[in-house]
């Protein structure tokens, strides 16, 4: 499709792709910045987020919001539904699936700024938000409020 030297080392894209077992076993992939000379937003929704509790099995659902200053890199996104994807068969509580997805884009992109928000929906009852975050953010870019509204039940 394109001859772009920024996409060779791309091995997912444009290919057929198994989602990966667990997300240790996730490749994800970056592509360089065109406009890294710029300060903006990107934000990624996984509003069906899923993983595992991993004492009971049972599933665990989540509504994701990333945002994330780049600076040098991009993620690439389809390596990304394949990440996040990876966590369908993982056990692991909501603070740990939501760092790890923040840590691991952080090691990846080096971004300006990055913060993740994990809506989590009950299980026993009780709702868990999880939030993590770089640092301040950019004081030149505008980051729009998440959207996502506090768990209110049937009321």
């Amino acid at each position: 499709m394109t001859d772009d030297p920024r996409f060779q080392s791309l091995s997912q894209l444009g290919s057929a792709t198994a989602l990966p077992a667990a997300p240790e076993e996730a490749v994800l992939e970056r592509v360089g910045n065109g406009q890294s000379d710029v300060d903006y937003c990107v934000r990624f929704t996984a509003p069906e987020f899923t993983s595992l509790c991993p004492m009971t099995g049972q599933p665990d659902f989540a509504h994701l919001v990333i945002d994330y200053v780049p600076d040098q890199w991009l993620v690439e996104s389809k390596s990304l539904k394949l990440f996040l994807g990876s966590f369908r068969n993982h056990g692991a509580f909501h603070e740990d699936c939501t760092v790890m997805i923040a840590r691991r884009l952080v090691d990846l992109l080096e971004p300006r700024w990055l913060r993740i928000g994990g809506y989590w929906y009950p299980r026993g009852g009780i709702p868990i938000d999880v939030f993590y975050q770089t640092g301040a953010a950019p004081a030149s870019v505008w980051i729009p409020d998440q959207g996502v509204p506090p768990y209110r039940g049937r009321g």
